[in-house]
């Protein structure tokens, strides 16, 4: 395991050029048979592209806690046998015949949502977040714990140059969520709190406070590490997710799974504050009484992204800039890197690098 703070001003040079010659016939990649169970490296065939699909050589995969949610069977039938792994930087090498906007030799980012049917009543009213037939990268649609992967033409990002590398890999969900939640927190917001300081957290800062936000950043208590991380980057103040606020919070974004954490979070909004669930996946909230979110606080969560949150944002990302903060390990270690992301041992993103 490596661990880097890798700024965007990263070359894109870095990243490994078009290979030449034939493919491969194999690729390594690590799989998963059933929840609850290990990863398990293997040998597999390079898949074949359909014809509205590309073929991409893998650069690097962030590790999501979605993929812990994924492998600890918190979120139902998944596609099995399943490779793990939905922020993906990679060179496009092989594009299917009716591919007219990629080439090989592009790089892209590969996100979370895969494929959406385009018919039915979400898409039909622009929410293809919602869509009722989607297919998710990583869980319903093989991703990128792998040497190769296949990706839907559409679905697939023009990365920025300075992210052609491992540093681009969080951006590709925990950015791109980070910053969906971000956008429904409202309008005026100078005080924002953010609970759960991991890899969405440590890029939405930097978003928040390019647009002149003072953040509050809540975490597990006694999460020093996390807590001088947090101020590192800019935080007004870190604490225990336990304690209150210092300072009424016009808003606040929950990333921890801990249900528990909502009424805490509403406790500390001020009138008109909203509280963003963040996470597709969360414990119990336990009850709490009316008042807390009397006075026209809002309670809301956040499903997947759309393909414009993902241009919008990785649009931004070169203008704050953003810089990422990784912790790198060979894909045949991805067990270990769960297992740190699962134990708070990571700070700032997890990233595999094939």
């Amino acid at each position: 395991m490596s661990t880097s703070t890798i700024p965007s001003s990263t070359a894109a040079s870095d990243a490994p050029m078009l290979q030449a010659g034939p493919l491969p016939a194999t690729m390594r990649a690590m799989v998963l048979e059933a929840p609850h169970r290990p990863l398990i490296l293997k040998t597999l065939p390079v898949p074949t592209p359909s014809t509205q699909e590309v073929l991409v050589k893998i650069i690097a995969c962030g590790v999501c806690r979605t993929d812990l949610h994924v492998v600890d069977g918190e979120l139902p039938e998944p596609r099995l046998p399943l490779i793990p792994g939905h922020e993906i930087v990679g060179q496009v090498v092989r594009a299917g015949s009716e591919v007219t906007t990629l080439r090989p030799g592009d790089l892209v980012g590969i996100p979370w949502l895969a494929y959406t049917c385009g018919r039915c009543r979400f898409c039909r009213k622009g929410q293809e977040n919602l869509c009722e037939n989607a297919l998710f990268t990583g869980y319903t649609h093989n991703g990128g714990y792998a040497e190769y992967t296949l990706a839907f033409e559409g679905y697939c990002f023009p990365m920025p140059a300075e992210y052609t590398n491992a540093s681009g890999a969080p951006l590709l969900c925990a950015g791109l969520i980070g910053y969906r939640s971000y956008t429904l927190t409202g309008d005026n917001i100078k005080h924002l709190g953010i609970y759960g300081f991991g890899a969405a957290a440590h890029i939405l800062i930097q978003v928040a406070l390019y647009e002149g936000q003072k953040v509050y950043a809540f975490t597990r208590d006694g999460d020093k590490e996390a807590q001088d991380f947090a101020r590192s980057l800019g935080a007004t103040w870190a604490g225990d997710s336990s304690q209150p606020s210092p300072q009424l919070l016009d808003a606040a974004i929950i990333f921890a799974p801990v249900g528990a954490l909502i009424p805490q979070a509403l406790r500390s909004c001020d009138k008109g504050g909203t509280v963003v669930c963040g996470g597709i996946h969360m414990s119990d909230i336990p009850s709490f009484p009316y008042d807390l979110l009397w006075e026209e606080r809002m309670l809301r969560s956040v499903a997947n992204l759309t393909r414009q949150d993902g241009h919008e944002f990785l649009d931004l990302a070169p203008r704050v800039p953003i810089h990422t903060t990784t912790q790198t390990f060979p894909l045949e270690r991805a067990n270990e890197a769960l297992e740190a992301l699962r134990s708070g041992r990571i700070h700032g993103a997890a990233v595999l690098v094939p």
